[in-house]
């Protein structure tokens, strides 16, 4: 994790303390609806620290792809074919991949049949 991303999970975590210790307060004065707010309210920031942290890896990954593709190998020819391979292997029929992912083809086993009683 680069050290914005860092700084900002701190910011994420101090909110979210902030917040409990407010829950945990308005547990002794205020009505129990205020209470679940605080709490519910408590839980967004430690989503976002982990969308920081799921962030900071696909990033990584990114990278050392772009990595191995400038490598000694040439100009990545590698690299691309893992890439167009995995694009090719998430496609489940050759209507689906035209279609942009909104019909399949009739022998597709992903196909989902649609029914007429609307």
């Amino acid at each position: 994790m680069n050290r914005s991303a860092g700084l900002l999970s701190a910011l994420y975590l101090a909110t979210s303390t902030g917040l409990a210790w407010t829950a945990v307060l308005a547990l002794r004065h205020d009505p129990p609806g205020v209470v679940c707010l605080f709490a519910a309210a408590s839980l967004v920031p430690v989503i976002a620290v982990v969308r920081e942290s799921v962030l900071c890896d696909q990033r990584r990954a990114l990278a050392e792809m772009w990595r191995r593709a400038a490598g000694p190998g040439g100009p990545g020819a590698e690299a691309a074919d893992d890439m167009v391979r995995a694009e090719l292997d998430t496609a489940c029929c050759e209507r689906w991949w035209t279609s942009c992912g909104t019909d399949h083809d009739s022998a597709c086993p992903r196909r989902v049949p649609r029914s007429s009683a609307a």
